[in-house]
């Protein structure tokens, strides 16, 4: 069984912390996953930063702008990552755009995912049809589960085809707008939250875009098994650096 679908055994609601490779620094990749299992995180999604990043909100962008001018790169990323299972157990899932897949090879990137323990993929610009049709086959072989994006606007009927070819989670995007954008949730959001829990999908799903707070995490967690905090985090990063991870996971954990 894959590690993201043993931590979805587990009878808890799921705390998933977004960071961007490279940032602060180049080198602070592996401490920062070290951090955040101490502090009692269920999964990370290691942020491979992109030229052109179409979901993210400023604060993603501007980390990603700056982890490439440190010199994050994808062969940087994977030599970085080499011995991270040697200290680490928790799910890791990379999280990125196709198109550095695309450059690297899709079967050299999984490949190198399964010798270094990456779990799982999270790719929003890759469509369900083209994942199907060229890559599923590629992830299999190599124990890697895609994560599929469903947001306020995706049909039933498409939701429903997500599910059928998922085997993790589902990324429920809280709303149709980029990340970190959001300071709570509204009556808008909260119908969508239970108009998926009442589709009794397969796969659990977990929130994410705008959890920034205890707050917003009991909200989006009230309707699915758990929330992923990214922008709030880095924001967290830029300010306080590695020293305030503990004391910001726990907030988090808060009620």
């Amino acid at each position: 069984m894959n590690r993201i679908q043993q931590k979805l055994s587990e009878n808890k609601k799921l705390l998933s912390i977004y960071f961007t490779a490279g940032y602060p620094k180049l080198d602070d990749t592996v401490e920062i996953i070290q951090e955040l299992e101490k502090s009692s995180v269920d999964f990370i999604e290691i942020g491979l930063p992109f030229s052109d990043p179409l979901a993210d909100g400023p604060t993603i962008q501007v980390s990603s702008q700056l982890a490439l001018k440190n010199g994050m790169t994808t062969q940087v990323l994977f030599q970085q990552l080499k011995d991270i299972r040697k200290t680490v157990t928790i799910p890791l899932i990379i999280m990125g755009y196709f198109n550095p897949l695309l450059q690297f090879g899709v079967e050299n990137f999984c490949k190198k995912c399964a010798e270094i323990g990456i779990d799982g993929l999270i790719l929003p610009d890759l469509p369900l049809a083209e994942y199907q049709e060229h890559y599923a086959e590629i992830f299999k072989k190599h124990g890697l589960l895609n994560i599929f994006l469903i947001t306020p606007q995706t049909s039933e009927a498409r939701i429903k085809q997500i599910d059928a070819a998922s085997e993790g989670f589902i990324y429920m995007v809280s709303s149709a707008s980029v990340t970190g954008n959001s300071s709570g949730f509204g009556a808008a959001q909260e119908n969508y939250f239970k108009r998926i829990e009442l589709l009794q999908l397969k796969n659990p799903q977990i929130v994410g875009f705008g959890i920034n707070n205890s707050e917003t995490f009991q909200q989006a967690t009230k309707y699915s098994r758990g929330a992923i905090i990214g922008s709030a985090f880095i924001k967290m990063l830029s300010e306080k650096g590695l020293e305030g991870i503990s004391n910001f996971v726990g907030s988090i954990r808060e009620v």
